[in-house]
């Protein structure tokens, strides 16, 4: 039952391709329905992606579900993205079920297990829905890869289980969207097909009603109503980015943040905060280019995978490029697997991260790195120790580290020391993330390398973003089509 003990009603976006602004699209619709007194609740059945957040309940959930719940008014739990899949080489994945590690598997034998993970899915929708009037669905990919359609947990094969409408979002920025549409119409079958009931245009440049005849042509070749034409958000990159192709350099002020793109680059949401300060810049490090040597501080972020990008941040140069701003009194942060990269070795007796062995790490911190199979998952309050500075962030790791360097921990969380510091004090490695986002800590830890930062207030500038993303889908969408088209669950 959902808020007032009213029937919970549901509606499912799914998208006509990968990156077609589904996320934002429905933290959007989530800000908008609370804001006019709904309970929303917003549901991923499965997503993938190595930027997670931990959830109130202990587990992890991709970030876009946990941005989508503070859209909505309301605290991340697991059952908001039950089937989280966090890449961890080319061909394989760690699966993480309902909050919690489930398997490592090859893509080709997760397609064999997704029909097993159907009911637990559905089981957490049906405990979602009991807490809500209108849960919005969110899918994955696009329905129209429809060699993946058996035994599909993302797209229609949920809305069939879970007896869901469809609107189906196409992203005109990319071109062809009128074959976007009309395409997935053709190669979906009729029951399939049947499920979408209304269409939206997302990201146009210009005057919209230069698309009218688009509409019509999109309409009269699938059967299905048009929700409107959402032109291009100029603020959504202020909201923290959910995947790794969204995360870019950022000009902004003097003060200049190097940050080398790791290969499976992790919970990088740290970045957002520093990328949306007006007094900082972020520059990210592509490999084949080399650290800048006029950066102020190299941050180097979480991995999925510390060993393998350990080895290409050697391969990439960046070694060298790191010890060269080191000693000409550069700073440098590692957070999470940055941190454990910054030590002078990381063990992997049980074959955690591959074969079993110990790794070199860069050497720039007295520290040594455990891999143990136990990941800790933490929402963390923190003190920044020279200042008082507090910060509310998280952990989510796999790996202990220790050595003499911890001696000069500089957080102290939930009454521990946390972190370690190299003599000079100028290279530091954590494993709390969020850190950037209080702006207290930002201007202070900031402070101790000249910058003058930290005034900006990221919080505030999220919600007043997710606001404004409201108000933008209200003036240009149909939100009571859309919200008139959601079915009782």
């Amino acid at each position: 039952m959902g808020k007032g003990d009213a029937v919970a009603r549901a509606i499912m976006i799914q998208g006509a391709g990968s990156n077609v602004g589904k996320s934002v699209f429905v933290a959007g619709l989530a800000r908008a329905y609370a804001r006019r007194g709904l309970s929303v609740a917003p549901f991923k059945p499965q997503n993938m992606s190595n930027n997670a957040a931990v959830t109130i309940d202990g587990g992890e959930i991709g970030r876009a579900q946990a941005l989508q719940a503070r859209a909505a008014f309301r605290d991340p739990v697991t059952d908001m993205n039950p089937v989280l899949l966090k890449p961890e080489t080319d061909v394989g994945a760690q699966v993480i079920l309902q909050g919690k590690r489930f398997a490592t598997l090859k893509a080709r034998d997760y397609g064999r297990a997704k029909a097993s993970l159907l009911p637990p899915v559905l089981d957490s929708f049906r405990r979602l829905a009991a807490t809500a009037d209108l849960v919005l669905v969110e899918g994955a990919g696009s329905p129209a890869e429809i060699n993946l359609r058996a035994g599909d947990i993302a797209n229609m094969g949920f809305a069939e289980a879970a007896g869901l409408p469809v609107v189906l979002v196409g992203d005109i920025d990319r071109g062809g969207v009128i074959a976007q549409l009309v395409g997935t119409h053709a190669v979906l079958d009729v029951a399939d097909s049947a499920r979408i009931k209304a269409f939206a245009i997302n990201k146009f440049r210009g005057d919209v009603s230069l698309f009218d005849e688009g509409l019509t042509a999109i309409a009269q070749r699938t059967g299905w109503a048009s929700v409107g034409v959402l032109p291009w958000f100029d603020e959504a990159w202020r909201l923290p980015a959910e995947d790794v192709m969204d995360i870019a350099s950022r000009p902004g002020g003097a003060f200049r943040v190097a940050v080398p793109r790791l290969s499976r680059i992790a919970n990088f949401d740290d970045l957002d905060p520093l990328s949306a300060d007006p007094d900082v810049t972020v520059d990210i490090i592509e490999p084949g280019r080399p650290l800048p040597g006029d950066a102020d501080l190299v941050l180097i972020p979480g991995s999925k995978s510390t060993i393998a990008d350990l080895h290409a941040f050697r391969q990439a140069g960046w070694d060298i490029d790191l010890a060269a701003h080191i000693r000409r009194g550069g700073h440098v942060l590692g957070i999470c697997g940055g941190y454990q990269m910054l030590g002078r070795r990381i063990a992997d007796p049980e074959g955690i991260e591959g074969r079993p062995g110990t790794h070199e790490g860069l050497g720039h911190l007295d520290v040594e790195t455990s891999m143990k199979p136990e990941k800790r998952l933490a929402l963390t309050e923190a003190v920044y120790a020279p200042t008082g500075a507090r910060v509310t962030g998280y952990e989510i790791h796999l790996g202990t580290t220790e050595g003499p360097d911890t001696g000069r921990a500089w957080l102290n969380v939930d009454g521990r020391p946390e972190g370690a510091a190299n003599a000079s004090g100028r290279v530091r490695g954590c494993y709390l993330h969020g850190l950037f986002a209080a702006g207290a800590f930002r201007r202070d830890y900031l402070a101790t390398m000249g910058a003058q930062a930290g005034s900006f207030d990221h919080d505030e500038s999220v919600d007043s973003t997710l606001d404004g993303l409201a108000s933008h889908l209200e003036r240009h969408l149909d939100l009571d089509l859309i919200l008139s088209l959601a079915a009782p669950v």
